[in-house]
């Protein structure tokens, strides 16, 4: 038996916490490839992450 997730499941903000994830995962690897050291440094993390704008959801 096949289970597939009707459109009204994922109206429940799954979708867009997952594209949010990838958002930030991107932006890291992004200031992860301009950092000069070999590790990007914890202060650095912080700063990509916090740094961002809070975008109102979407309704």
């Amino acid at each position: 038996m096949q289970v597939v997730a009707s459109s009204e499941a994922r109206k429940g903000g799954h979708d867009q916490a997952a594209l949010d994830e990838i958002e930030l995962a991107g932006e890291l690897m992004i200031a992860a490839t301009a950092s000069p050291g070999e590790r990007l440094a914890p202060e650095r993390i912080d700063e990509v992450l916090l740094d961002r704008e809070d975008e109102p959801p979407d309704d």
